[in-house]
């Protein structure tokens, strides 16, 4: 499997189905997300900064006090990739410890 190549739009949409919260647009993967405060955005960047360090893979966030918005693409790829869906199922894992505003 290659990590690095750009899925087609079905498979991201296949895959999506596994991938609560996230929606997949303009060659990216995204998800908004609203904490019950700062620390509890703060704190989720920061456990999620371990999974993207080991996939040696970074996304692009906007954090602004207890919002945070995910932007997910292999840059080098020009899309999504299989690395991509494998963050974003990490993030999801960290978030199910964590309470949402609604």
């Amino acid at each position: 499997m290659n990590e690095r190549r750009v899925l087609a739009d079905s498979e991201i949409e296949a895959k999506l189905k596994e991938l609560p919260g996230w929606t997949h647009g303009g060659g990216y993967l995204t998800r908004h997300l609203v904490f019950r405060s700062f620390t509890d955005a703060l704190s989720f960047m920061v456990r999620c900064a371990f999974e993207i360090e080991r996939l040696k893979h970074h996304p692009d966030w906007c954090n602004v006090y207890n919002r945070l918005d995910i932007k997910l693409q292999t840059h080098e790829a020009g899309g999504v990739t299989e690395l991509d869906i494998e963050l974003a199922g990490r993030m999801n894992s960290i978030l199910s410890g964590y309470s949402l505003k609604q």
